[in-house]
C-alpha cells in the first residue's frame, strides 16, 4: 500500500492501521445523529423594518415588499444524550439562514442548515427513490380501477418509470388514467420551511431554546388622516391626527399571537436580503410521453386537462385583488373591547431610531395586511399659509395661484410632541354637509419639536404676480440693483397672511423691506386684507465675489 505524497509516512501508517483494525474511532456521519423535533413556539416576536432602498414618497410595494423582519421564537427541545440534530419547522420562507442564532443549548450550536425542498409531487418521488408504492389504474370505459404495487426506478426530472410484475413501464404512458399513493412521507420532507442545527449534550435534558433570524419579504409604512375643524381661521387652525402603521407580511407562514414592532428611522443596510434568503422550492412533477406514433408527432391519447386549481383560501383571495386589511387583534380583553379607542402602538426610543411596538398579542397573517393604529390627537393647532416664489430665476408677468399649506409644530404646546415617521397622508376639512377631502400629500420623517409643513395645493382665492420693475435685469452682469415688484390679491371674505420667498441668501441681495431667513432663503411675510391687494417693492441684486 502506497501513501499519498501529501500525507507523512507515520500518519500514513497510523491511519490504515485504523482502518484495517477498525479501532479507531471515526466521528459519526451526520445522518447518523438524532434527529429531534423543536416544539411549536412558546412565544413570537416579530420586528419589522421598512425597505431601505424605498426613497421619501415612494410606497410600499404588496406585490414585492423589499423590507425584512427580525422573528424571534422561543421554543421547546428534549435532547437525547450526545449528538443530535434538531429541526425547527414553520419558519418564515424568506428566512436569512445565515442569521439565525440559537440560544439556550447547552452545548451550542455545531452546523446549521437549511432544507432546500418543500414537501412536494417531485420531492415525494425523489424520496421514495427504490421503494413501493402503489398505482392504481381506472377503465375509462367501465370505470373500474385496478390496484398493485410497484417499485419508483426513477427520479422525478423526466419521465417517472415504476417496475411492477409485468416488468417496467412509464407513468402516463398507458392511456388510463393513473394515480400514485403514498404509504408515507420521506424523512426531511415537510409542507412548511425547516431550519436544523447540529448540537451536542452529553447528559440529555429538556431546554427551553430562542430561535432568532431576519426574514425577507415585509415591509411596512404609515399613513395619516388629517381632519380640519368647521369654522377655521387662517392663523387659528385646529385639526384632528389620526396615524395607522400598515404592516405588510409576504411570507407564506403566520406568526400567531406574537408580539409585533416596526422600526422607523434610516438603517444602514449592506446585506442583500433577497439573495440571501433563497427560500426553498415545491418542485412540480411534469411528465411526457409519447405511447403510439413518432415522438416527432407527439402523443395522439388524447389525456383531459389536469382539474382547475381550488379556489385559495379568504385572506389569500382577498389579498389577490385588493390587499387584506386585518384591524382587530387576538385576545382583546374585555374592558378593551367595550371602550371604541382601537390598540395603539407606543412609541419608543431605539438608539437614533424609534420603535412602534403593539400592546397585545396580534397574527401577523400570512400574505397578509396588519393596520394598527399609533397616533390619535384631536385639537392639534396650526395655521394657513400661502406662500409663493418670487426669486430672479422664476419672476412671472402673469397672476400665479400662491400654494396654500398647514403648518404646525411637532410639539406638546401644539398638540403633538411625537416621532411621524413619513407615510401618507389624507385632509380632510368637516363642514355642515360632512367631512371632504381636500388634499392627498407624502408626509416625511418629521422628529419632535420639527416645524411640519403639509401642502393642501394650489389656492383659488390668493393670486401673485412678480416681475422687475424696470428695464434692466439683476440677472445681467452689468446691473447691481433693479426694482422687483410682486402684486398680491386676496378674494377670501378674511384677511390672509402670504410668504414670499425672494430667494437664497448667498446668490442674491435684498433692500428695501424687512426680510429674514427660512430653511436657506430670505422671505416677506405680506398681510394681504379681506378681497383686497397688496403692493410689495424692494431692489434685489446679485452677489458677487
Amino acid at each position: 500500500m502506497r501513501h499519498p505524497p501529501s500525507l507523512p509516512r507515520h500518519l500514513f501508517a497510523r491511519f490504515a492501521g485504523c482502518l484495517i483494525a477498525a479501532g479507531c474511532a471515526v466521528p459519526a456521519d451526520a445522518q447518523d445523529r438524532a434527529i429531534v423535533e423543536a416544539s411549536e413556539p412558546d412565544s413570537l416576536a416579530v420586528t419589522v423594518y421598512r425597505d431601505p432602498d424605498r426613497g421619501e414618497g415612494d410606497t410600499m410595494n404588496p406585490d414585492w415588499p423589499r423590507g425584512f423582519a427580525m422573528i424571534s421564537e422561543t421554543r421547546t427541545v428534549t435532547l437525547p444524550p450526545g449528538e443530535s440534530r434538531v429541526r425547527f419547522e414553520g419558519v418564515a420562507e424568506g428566512m436569512v439562514a445565515v442569521s439565525a442564532i440559537v440560544t439556550g443549548l447547552p452545548g451550542g450550536t455545531i452546523e446549521k442548515n437549511r432544507n432546500a425542498d418543500l414537501l412536494s409531487p417531485a420531492a415525494l418521488v425523489n424520496g421514495t427513490l427504490g421503494n413501493r408504492v402503489r398505482i392504481t389504474r381506472t377503465n375509462p370505459g367501465t370505470g373500474e380501477a385496478t390496484s398493485e404495487e410497484a417499485v419508483i426506478r426513477t427520479r422525478a426530472d423526466g419521465g417517472l418509470v415504476l417496475q411492477t410484475q409485468d416488468g417496467f413501464e412509464a407513468v402516463r404512458c398507458s392511456g388510463l388514467p393513473e394515480r400514485l399513493t403514498f404509504d408515507e412521507i420521506p424523512d426531511g420532507l415537510s409542507s412548511e420551511p425547516i431550519f436544523s442545527i447540529d448540537t451536542r449534550d452529553a447528559s440529555g435534558g429538556t431546554y427551553t431554546v430562542t430561535l432568532s433570524y431576519l426574514a425577507w419579504g415585509f415591509d411596512w409604512e404609515a399613513s395619516y388622516v388629517a381632519t380640519l375643524h368647521e369654522g377655521r381661521e387662517a392663523d387659528n387652525v385646529r385639526f384632528d391626527l389620526t396615524s395607522w402603521l400598515t404592516i405588510l407580511n409576504d411570507n407564506g407562514q403566520s406568526f400567531e399571537d406574537a408580539e409585533l414592532m416596526a422600526v422607523a428611522g434610516t438603517l444602514n443596510v449592506t446585506s442583500d436580503f433577497e439573495d440571501l434568503a433563497d427560500p426553498p422550492t415545491a418542485r412540480p412533477l411534469r411528465l411526457t410521453c409519447y405511447p403510439i406514433g413518432s415522438t416527432a408527432r407527439g402523443s395522439p391519447v388524447g389525456y383531459p386537462p389536469p382539474p382547475p386549481p381550488p379556489p385559495p383560501p379568504a385572506a389569500m383571495a382577498a389579498y389577490a385583488e385588493d390587499a387584506l386589511i386585518v384591524v382587530t387583534g387576538a385576545r382583546v380583553q374585555r374592558e378593551m373591547m367595550e371602550s371604541a379607542a382601537p390598540v395603539m402602538a407606543g412609541e419608543e426610543q431605539l438608539g437614533d431610531l424609534k420603535l412602534y411596538r403593539v400592546p397585545m398579542p396580534v397574527d401577523v397573517n400570512a400574505q397578509g395586511l396588519k393596520q394598527v393604529a399609533f397616533l390619535r390627537e384631536e385639537g392639534v393647532e396650526g395655521e394657513l399659509v400661502y406662500e409663493s416664489d418670487c426669486t430672479p430665476w422664476n419672476w412671472n408677468p402673469d397672476s400665479t395661484p400662491a400654494r396654500l399649506l398647514l403648518e404646525t409644530v411637532n410639539d406638546k404646546r401644539h398638540g403633538l410632541g411625537v416621532a411621524l415617521p413619513t407615510g401618507t397622508v389624507s385632509v380632510f376639512e368637516r363642514g355642515p354637509r360632512g367631512e371632504l377631502l381636500v388634499a392627498e400629500e407624502t408626509l416625511r420623517d418629521y422628529a419632535s419639536g420639527q416645524d411640519v409643513e403639509l401642502s393642501l395645493g394650489e389656492s383659488s382665492q390668493v393670486f401673485v404676480t412678480c416681475n422687475h420693475a424696470g428695464t434692466q435685469d439683476p440677472r445681467d452682469d452689468e446691473a447691481r440693483w433693479m426694482d422687483t415688484r410682486a402684486t398680491i390679491t386676496n378674494a377670501n371674505a378674511h384677511p390672509v397672511t402670504v410668504r414670499v420667498q425672494l430667494g437664497f441668501n448667498s446668490q442674491w441681495r435684498f433692500r428695501g423691506m424687512r426680510e429674514r431667513m427660512r430653511n436657506g432663503q430670505r422671505i416677506v411675510m405680506v398681510d394681504v386684507p379681506a378681497n383686497g391687494t397688496r403692493t410689495l417693492d424692494w431692489q434685489v441684486g446679485e452677489v458677487t465675489d
